[in-house]
């Protein structure tokens, strides 16, 4: 429900905007109220944890989560509406890392690989097929059940959690860092607005996004200065930084993050606008990227503890800087078997790497700081989906005004191609609305070859990111040695 929610809304955000009669710049605090909100609060698990204890943390969690998605679908409002996007995103910070933690606890550590395969499915899954069945809602019944439909889950969801789950209390407890708390959201609001709003104000040509940006950077050193001196407990464990394999995990777990929203974010407008698809067909369309997701999860749950995870996160890599290079010959006039086969080989790709890098994150981390790393881990993986798709929006856009200026100075009476008596009437360029259709046109390639161009840029920093797996620790045990002595 919770990961699912940062991209079901994205197909619906234009009925929103038509319902409840607001700007472009307005709907969009629809998704970045969530996001903003659920990052902000992601780090607090711990310590609620610690406070009240596991299971009623993910309870009331559950709950409220629950009543928000009601909430925000019976909004009559834009204020109403992002108001409750931000309770949404509240309490659903602390579910990704309360059920992560819950998973590694009540497995044994010879069954992590399995179980962060089951628990995997549903976070890689989830955001995948967000857009279809955002879609897929939209058309068939409204905007409004995009939140509807997580009531019926979420009270299923509390009753099994209230009936099976066992209670932890025996945490260790510890006091609220809350001036580390406050430095931090004012860290995390900077940042997520500046990405949220830099594209469509010119980046730091623009006075709000240097405030933004200053602010971001203000409350990151604030924080920073103030765990490094407080003598109580930072509201970060700074425990966790001293654990290489957790940081290599989450710098891993960020590109993955940019790869996985920020792919989410191109797709869906570019099979809309360029290729004339219908809501309900871009989503079925990119369904089998979900399909190769859980293929590969349920696969790979059964070969980490067999094959070095370290193969496998580079395996993972090397199948999603593929599906992206297949992207890149994307064109205009290419049939659905091409989205179909780049989404079942991405799926695959991101399949492979979310397993090994979970297992590998915990496997030297101290038991009790399980939940802060579920945490940390979230976060940067929400991070990176929000720098990517800032990056690729930008991309994209200054890419597109590049190639539409390149392809109209090849419009001149000198170029013979040009010629009225070559062109279809509906081109002729001598006419209003000739050259109306001819600009449009233009615009339409140009806008092609940004999608190319970006594609190549995310493949470019796949291919990089890939290298990160052979900084890992070598894996416990000795069900790896024969395949680490073919990597080593």
């Amino acid at each position: 429900m919770q990961v699912l929610d940062t991209t079901i809304v994205n197909v619906a955000l234009p009925y929103v905007q038509g319902s409840l009669a607001v700007s472009q710049d307005m709907v969009v605090w629809v998704l970045t109220s969530y996001i903003a909100a659920a990052a902000v609060l992601t780090p607090a698990t711990g310590f609620l944890s610690s406070l009240w204890g596991r299971k009623h943390v993910y309870l009331l969690a559950i709950g409220g989560f629950t009543i928000a998605s009601i909430l925000c679908g019976a909004s009559q409002s834009i204020v109403e509406i992002v108001l409750f996007r931000v309770l949404q995103g509240v309490f659903g910070a602390a579910l990704v890392p309360l059920s992560q933690a819950t998973m590694l606890d009540i497995y044994p550590e010879e069954r992590h690989g399995e179980a962060m395969a089951i628990w995997g499915t549903g976070i890689m899954v989830g955001p995948i097929i967000g857009p279809t069945l955002g879609g897929y809602l939209t058309d068939l019944y409204s905007w409004r059940w995009v939140f509807y439909v997580n009531v019926p889950i979420g009270v299923l969801a509390a009753v099994l959690i209230w009936i099976f789950v066992p209670r932890q209390d025996k945490e260790e407890k510890r006091s609220f860092d809350g001036i580390g708390f406050g430095f931090f959201c004012i860290a995390i609001f900077g940042l997520q607005v500046m990405l949220d709003r830099g594209e469509t104000k010119d980046w730091l040509a623009h006075p709000e996004i240097k405030t933004e940006l200053g602010i971001a950077i203000f409350g990151f050193y604030c924080y920073i200065a103030h765990a490094l001196t407080t003598k109580k407990q930072a509201f970060i464990d700074l425990r966790l930084f001293r654990d290489r394999n957790l940081m290599l995990a989450v710098a891993s777990m960020f590109v993955v993050g940019l790869i996985l929203y920020a792919t989410l974010a191109l797709l869906p407008p570019f099979l809309h606008e360029f290729m004339d698809y219908p809501v309900a067909t871009a989503g079925l369309v990119l369904a089998p990227r979900g399909v190769g997701t859980f293929i590969a999860m349920l696969l790979v749950g059964r070969l980490v503890n067999r094959i070095d995870p370290r193969l496998l996160v580079f395996s993972g890599f090397c199948l999603s800087a593929l599906s992206l290079w297949m992207m890149r010959w994307f064109n205009l006039e290419m049939g659905m078997i091409h989205v179909i086969q780049s989404g079942l080989v991405q799926g695959i790709g991101l399949g492979l790497l979310f397993v090994p890098l979970s297992t590998m994150a915990f496997q030297t981390l101290d038991p009790h700081l399980r939940t802060d790393g579920s945490s940390l881990f979230t976060l940067l993986r929400n991070i990176g989906g929000s720098f990517g798709i800032s990056i690729v929006q930008s991309v994209l856009t200054r890419r597109t005004q590049m190639h539409h200026q390149v392809l109209g100075e090849q419009i001149n009476p000198y170029n013979p191609f040009m010629h009225p008596g070559l062109l279809p009437p509906v081109w002729n360029p001598l006419t209003p609305r000739g050259a109306a259709a001819l600009n449009a046109e233009l615009t339409r390639q140009a806008g092609m070859f940004a999608y190319v161009d970006t594609f190549f840029l995310m493949m470019c920093l796949t291919i990089a990111a890939a290298f990160l797996a052979f900084s890992f620790d070598k894996p416990k045990g000795s069900a790896h040695d024969a395949s680490l002595s073919v990597m080593e």
